[in-house]
């Protein structure tokens, strides 16, 4: 497994083990613990929009910082900026005081942790084996996917949040041992172009934010309201959609890397459609619902390496990988946004949260037409034109 002969990206690997930890035992849960504390399903989803706006303004700041310090400094703050934001999140107890700096931590947690990770992960990676690495790296993040959403409902049914948030946080702090021996990437100070080679990646990443946002966040609270806001019958169908995706991210990275782009990606968003009308079907039929969560898993498992090969691939030709991955984000945050509000309105409104759902079909096209349009290039021919833009 050649793949597995660049130690730092193993290293890199092993870190975003211990941070999937910590989300599918603390991050998952978030919504949720929202809901039972009093905070309404649109008041939710406006705490979430919050949070990627203020991503989105407070974004042009990791430029300065990774060009003084490096990416790996930034990311390892960006991870105990997290690891700090989940045991505030088990002192809110509706709308107030706690839950506005709990989003103010957190915003300032994923905007350094996200940016510079995309970044890190971009410049350490191999392009011919990019597919698999990525693989590896979610079916770490399906593994324990089965045991922390168990851990994390326990936690939270016989601890409660306080504890159980500030355990979820001790985890993400151990992400940082990987990274210590880990090599740094300098960011260059100037980088002529790579503004304009960061647009393909603006345009997936847009359309990746509002489909997420109903994919997982609208459906996150929709679930959770499905199995009557049991944090055990939770836990349990976010485990078993562990289960279900814990190889199949590897192996399709492998066929990735063996010039097979375009199907997955058609295998991938055909496979994420229907689990969309199935999302949307379910909301009355928990059982249905739990089997529709299980097949989020493998959506995850097979549009991340469909997607993030070609993103990290782009990213790596264009003249600055932080300055590439600073414009997708943002345009990540601007489609999140977009998508929560959506949602926030239809539960306004009082219509279902399964429109919130179904809304997501017009942006998961989108994606496809940009993906097949990327994979249709020729890998030198797209590395030489980005490598000359501006």
């Amino acid at each position: 497994m050649a793949f597995f002969g660049n130690g730092a990206v193993n290293r890199v690997n092993i870190h975003s083990g211990f941070v999937s930890f910590a989300e599918a035992m603390g991050g998952a849960f978030v919504l949720a613990f929202l809901l039972r504390a009093g905070v309404s399903v649109p008041q939710a989803l406006l705490a979430w929009a919050a949070i990627h706006v203020a991503r989105f303004v407070l974004r042009p700041a990791i430029l300065p910082l990774g060009r003084r310090f490096g990416l790996k400094p930034v990311l390892i703050a960006g991870t105990l900026l997290v690891a700090a934001s989940y045991p505030l999140l088990g002192l809110v107890e509706g709308v107030g005081w706690t839950l506005l700096v709990y989003l103010m931590v957190s915003a300032m947690g994923a905007l350094f942790y996200w940016t510079t990770y995309h970044a890190y992960f971009t410049a350490l990676g191999d392009e011919e084996h990019r597919g698999q690495q990525i693989g590896a790296r979610e079916a770490l993040a399906a593994v324990t996917g089965i045991v922390a959403p168990l851990a994390g409902a326990w936690a939270l049914s016989g601890l409660g949040g306080v504890w159980s948030f500030a355990i979820a946080g001790v985890i993400q702090a151990l992400a940082v041992v990987p990274l210590v021996h880990a090599p740094d990437v300098a960011v260059l100070d100037r980088a002529p172009g790579a503004w304009r080679a960061a647009r393909m990646g603006l345009v997936l990443f847009a359309a990746d934010g509002w489909f997420a946002a109903g994919f997982h966040f609208v459906w996150q609270i929709a679930l959770f309201t499905a199995l009557g806001q049991s944090y055990a019958a939770y836990g349990g169908a976010m485990a078993l959609a562990g289960l279900v995706g814990a190889v199949t991210g590897l192996l399709l990275g492998r066929h990735i890397d063996g010039g097979g782009g375009r199907r997955a990606v058609v295998i991938a968003y055909i496979v994420a459609g229907i689990v969309v009308a199935m999302r949307a079907a379910s909301l009355d039929l928990a059982v249905l619902a739990v089997v529709a969560n299980a097949l989020g898993a493998l959506v995850v498992a097979l549009v991340v390496p469909a997607q993030m090969t070609a993103v990290y691939n782009l990213a790596k030709a264009s003249p600055c990988p932080l300055r590439f991955h600073i414009v997708s984000e943002a345009g990540w945050d601007a489609g999140c946004i977009g998508g929560c509000l959506t949602g926030a309105a239809i539960s306004a409104m009082g219509l279902s949260l399964a429109w919130g759902i179904v809304e997501t079909l017009p942006a998961l096209g989108l994606v496809v037409l940009v993906l097949m349009r990327l994979y249709g290039e020729d890998t030198k021919r797209l590395s030489e034109a980005n490598r000359n833009l501006g």
